[in-house]
């Protein structure tokens, strides 16, 4: 099957991660309908691929090869769902194809990296190379929430030399990243009529005054001295996505939450990022409310000396004629989890972040023929 075929299959099978949202139908949520669909994809080239069950309808889906002479091991590891398609100008779901250009939700974030991986085995599968690298992989669920499908991973994942976590690089090569932790704060009133405002507390008032606070600590402090930026990553950012709070236009309201998103930089701590702002809005506000435990807290990748993974990676990319780059990136992956359990890893992939949770998601065929050739002389060492 070609590179268009196959990522055709799999944007046509929605992944939606709710990403903690309410949904009325479930029609496209989750990662199930692509568990599926790579499941027998293996099994039709012979392989055996098992399941790590994480939640209803979530499950990660693994496979191994292996050559006569094992050189050494490799982890790929590749998410499976997608973030949704509110405000999506294009069928999400059509894989129209266009200029070569394959259009869809998941096309680029990460589908067409995915694809790369099963153009990959068919191409092992019908060569049966005597030497070379064995492969794990590792087709995970949730990275665009909570990374609980790599969190599960690592419980299981085998001994491995180094791994490649494939995210829209433009084939380029990740070394470090930002980490993140999010969690929300919220604000306690006094319900009444809104006739009466005098006979309650507006918790969204109460509210209105922490997010100016928030504001300052954003601008002032995390851009001051006592945030140092990284030399690559810049500095360190904190986001509030989300507000919500009130039943009603004519009720004082009595309750009122933000949803907080701070980005961290290589030798941070998510929990003392988090106390810091609230030892900040405690000097400047008193009792401003109640902090809740993380959500979830993703580490920062960590560029290391003489990384295996960026080296032979590196090697792979410039044996089909490309000059490899090392990046640092804002975002965050399932790479800095991997490395927690000291595999040195780096971030690869086809397509450009800057087209990832657009409109219009599209990625380039042409960029997936090479990444999946990148990746055969990873694993033969061409």
């Amino acid at each position: 099957m070609s590179a268009e075929q196959i990522l055709r299959d799999l944007v046509q099978r929605a992944s939606i991660n709710p990403m903690g949202r309410t949904w009325t139908s479930e029609e496209y949520l989750f990662e199930h309908r692509v568990t599926a669909y790579l499941d027998q994809f293996l099994r039709n080239l012979s392989l055996a691929p098992y399941r790590q069950s994480i939640a209803p309808y979530r499950e990660n889906l693994m496979v191994e090869w292996r050559p006569a002479q094992v050189t050494r091991k490799i982890l790929l590891e590749v998410h499976q769902d997608t973030v949704p398609v509110e405000g999506m100008t294009i069928d999400p779901f059509a894989g129209a194809v266009r200029d070569g250009k394959l259009y869809g939700r998941g096309a680029c974030d990460v589908k067409g990296s995915m694809t790369a991986i099963l153009l990959l085995i068919q191409q092992l599968i019908a060569k049966n190379p005597l030497r070379g690298a064995s492969l794990t992989i590792a087709f995970t669920i949730d990275e665009e929430h909570t990374f609980l499908g790599v969190q599960k991973l690592v419980e299981i994942v085998p001994e491995v030399d180094f791994a490649v976590v494939f995210e829209p690089t433009n084939l380029q090569i990740v070394e470090t990243h930002k980490g993140l932790v999010r969690w929300s704060i919220s604000t306690n009133g006094r319900a009444c009529h809104s006739s009466r405002p005098q006979d309650g507390i507006n918790a969204i008032y109460r509210m209105g005054h922490l997010i100016q606070c928030i504001e300052r600590y954003a601008n002032e402090e995390l851009n001051g001295p006592r945030f140092p930026p990284d030399p690559r990553l810049g500095n360190a950012t904190l986001n509030i996505g989300r507000i919500h709070g009130g039943q009603s236009a004519n009720i004082v309201p009595d309750y009122c939450q933000i949803d907080l998103d701070r980005r961290l930089l290589p030798g941070e701590n998510a929990l003392q990022a988090m106390a810091d702002l609230q030892n900040y809005l405690h000097a400047h506000l008193g009792d401003f409310g109640s902090m809740a435990p993380p959500q979830l807290i993703c580490p920062p990748l960590i560029a290391t000396a003489d990384n295996v993974a960026t080296r032979e990676l590196s090697r792979a990319i410039r044996s089909i004629g490309l000059n490899p780059q090392l990046q640092a990136v804002p975002f965050g992956t399932d790479a800095s989890t991997i490395q927690e359990k000291g595999i040195p890893v780096v971030v690869f992939g086809p397509g450009d972040i800057a087209q990832a949770h657009t409109c219009d998601e599209w990625i380039e065929l042409a960029q997936i023929d090479h990444a999946a050739a990148i990746l055969y002389r990873l694993v033969l060492e061409e």
